[in-house]
Formats: structure tokens, C-alpha cells, sequence
């Protein structure tokens, strides 16, 4: 047996070792040379699968460590035979993070108390329920837009998308990328969508760049129809619009699901998922080896400042994104670089707070959140 890895799949190595060939490589050197003679591939959205790297190969598996699956042509792979499986919900505790940083870096520059303000969130699966919970947490209003979810499980809990529009002071995209269909969101945000906007929100996009047509993103912040632009995933990664990137408030390498807790999960997927199909018998296997973060023990002095100041702290204090934005915009050739060789973050149960004078209230936040207290 022989399974070709991505070479970026953090935690991965020494899983099938005992049982198979393994071949690491670079995404972007996974070829139908490569592929011709392996049972199985585990990758990430930067390896197409398609007909003209697998026409022909011994290929009977894929598991991509990622939520995403548009880089699989599922159509292909179900004519030829070929059974694949993403990582569904794998980072969202990481992307929950990402959206946390991004509305207390909001809040601070903007001078915004997050009670007073609607969040439109549009997705609303692993991820999207997720950035809603938190939301909540942080009382704010929160309109839940969910077409697929709302056919199902009936409309008491969701709005439409023009309530969004109408109503959110933030709009987060938690969506899929798909290309058609009644829940096509391939250019979900164009000239439309946001003429109809009416309270020029703050849009977030960390789900996919195709979400969003960049023109008519760019279009919006120089005509003021929104307020600001937080982006992590564009359009003709890694060739980003650098027009867009200088309009955009907070920009980052598509990263948001980039935790280490994140990532060893979906590698943890992808494993047992092969392990599962060939009968390896690794369907309890752990990742192990996952680096410690900074400073994982920390005091908190709650002197002063109000409940939303306390978890600001708390929240940036695992992860400030203006960092990332930072390092981004020094060299945005190293789009693929920053994101290869992106550093230890840990999502919130790995931290513990040791807090001083901090009511019970907002004790119970922190723990909600996750954090652990000391």
C-alpha cells in the first residue's frame, strides 16, 4: 500500500508507517507521476483532484484535512470509483477564535461596546454556530442566515439574508463554496448584496475568497457602503488583488483555522478515515506532540475595567490577529510561506486564567469560553 502526504500536514508523520509506503511532499508536487501507483492521498485545498492527476492512478482514497472541499472533483471521483472525505468542523473552534480577536481589535479601535451591536451570521454550520455562540456570549444581537438549515429545521431560529442586510452592524461568512444550485454562494457578496446593505456593517470573510466578487468589494469601501473589510481567504489565492488588500482594515494569509488544536484534528480525521477504509486498524489513532503555547498560565487584574475589557485581554492574550495582519502586509509574496510555516497558536482551553478582581460574571464568561481558571 502507498499514500501519498502533504508535507504541511502537521502530526501526520509515523501514522502509516508501519502499514505503508509513505511519500511526503509539497502540495504543489503531488502530480499524476506521484499518484500513479498510491491507494490513497491525504492533502490539503492547495492539491487539485481532479481527472488530470488522477486519470489512470491506483488512487482509491482521498481525505483532505480541511473543511473545505471545492479543490475535490467529486463529480470525477464518483465516475471513477474513488471515495473521498473532508474534515467537517475540524477548525472551528479555531475560526471561533479568529472571530473573537477580530471583534475586540473592532471594538477597541472602533470605540464599540459589543452589546450594543448586531452580528449578521451567514453559515451557519460547524463554524457559523460556533461564531454565533460567542457572539451571544458577548450579548450581542444575533441574526442566524442558514437557507439549507431553515429548509430543514423550520424558521423559528433563522432570518433571511435581506434581514441581515438590513439589520447587522457585522456580517461574518461562514458558507461553503458552491458554484450553483438554489444555495449557490459563488459571488454571494456582488454589487447587489451590497447596494442593499443598509447600516454599512463591518463584512468579515473567513470561509472562502469566491464568497466575495473583489470588485464589488472593493467598489462597496470606496463608495461607503461598508465600513470596513476583514479578510482572510480571497479571491486567486496566492495572487491576491493588492488594491483590495490596501482598502481591507484586517488581512490575513487564510489562516483563521490555523490552530494547532485545529489542524492536529483534522489530520486525526483524515487518519482514522483512511485507517477506517483500508482496515489499518488506526480508527482510535491521536495526534501527539502538540507544541505548548506562550505564556499558557496568566494573571488577569480586572481593576477597572469593564466585563468586555477583561475578555478582550483574555481573548488577545491567545491570539492578537493584528499580528498576522501585520506579518501579512510586509511581504504578501509570502502568502504560501505564512501559512506553511505559520507559528504555535492554541485555542482557549489550553490557557489558564489566574484572575484578580474579576466579578463571578465575568468568570463564568471566561469560563463559557472556555478558558480554564486558576
Amino acid at each position: 500500500m502507498k499514500v501519498v502526504i502533504d508535507d504541511k500536514i502537521p502530526y501526520i508523520r509515523g501514522a502509516f508507517e508501519s502499514s505503508a509506503e509513505v511519500v511526503y511532499l509539497p502540495g504543489s508536487k503531488t502530480t499524476p507521476e506521484v499518484v500513479k501507483d498510491a491507494d490513497a492521498i491525504v492533502t490539503r485545498t492547495r492539491t487539485i483532484c481532479n481527472e488530470k492527476l488522477l486519470a489512470g492512478s491506483s488512487v482509491k482514497f482521498i481525505a483532505t484535512a480541511t473543511i473545505g472541499y471545492d479543490h475535490i472533483d467529486t463529480d470525477y471521483c464518483e465516475t471513477a470509483g474513488i471515495k473521498w472525505t473532508n474534515a467537517p468542523g475540524c477548525n472551528s473552534k479555531s475560526v471561533e477564535q479568529y472571530i473573537a480577536s477580530t471583534l475586540m481589535v473592532l471594538a477597541e479601535t472602533r470605540n464599540l461596546r459589543l452589546k450594543d451591536l448586531c452580528i449578521g451570521v451567514v453559515g451557519v454550520g460547524n463554524v457559523g454556530s460556533k461564531v454565533a455562540r460567542i457572539s451571544e456570549l458577548f450579548g450581542m444581537k444575533v441574526l442566524k442566515n442558514d437557507p439549507p438549515r431553515e429548509r430543514a429545521e423550520g424558521s423559528a431560529e433563522f432570518v433571511s439574508l435581506k434581514q441581515v442586510m438590513e439589520e447587522a452592524d457585522i456580517i461574518t461568512l461562514h458558507v461553503p463554496l458552491n458554484m450553483k444550485g438554489e444555495d449557490a454562494t459563488f459571488h454571494l457578496g456582488n454589487d447587489v448584496f451590497f447596494s442593499g446593505l443598509k447600516k454599512k456593517p463591518v463584512v468579515i470573510n473567513s470561509c472562502r475568497g469566491e464568497v466575495l466578487d473583489t470588485l464589488a468589494v472593493k467598489n462597496a469601501l470606496k463608495n461607503n457602503q461598508i465600513s470596513g473589510f476583514v479578510c482572510d481567504c480571497w479571491e486567486n489565492e496566492p495572487d491576491i488583488d493588492l488594491e483590495l488588500l490596501a482598502l481591507t482594515e484586517i488581512a490575513t494569509p487564510h489562516i483563521a483555522g490555523y490552530s494547532k488544536d485545529g489542524k492536529a484534528t483534522g489530520t486525526e480525521m483524515s487518519v482514522q478515515a483512511i485507517s477506517k477504509h483500508f482496515g489499518l486498524g488506526l480508527e482510535n489513532w491521536k495526534a501527539s506532540g502538540i507544541e505548548f503555547p506562550e505564556k499558557p498560565v496568566f494573571e488577569l487584574n480586572g481593576s477597572g475595567l469593564s466585563e468586555q475589557q477583561i475578555v478582550s485581554k483574555a481573548i488577545l492574550h491567545t491570539y492578537d490577529i493584528r499580528k498576522d495582519d501585520a506579518d501579512f502586509r510586509k511581504d504578501v509574496t509570502k502568502f504560501e510561506q505564512l501559512r506553511g510555516d505559520y507559528p504555535t497558536r492554541r485555542e482557549f482551553p489550553a490557557f489558564t486564567v489566574v484572575p484578580e478582581n474579576i466579578g463571578k460574571e465575568t468568570l463564568d464568561l471566561l469560563h463559557k469560553l472556555e478558558f480554564q481558571i486558576g
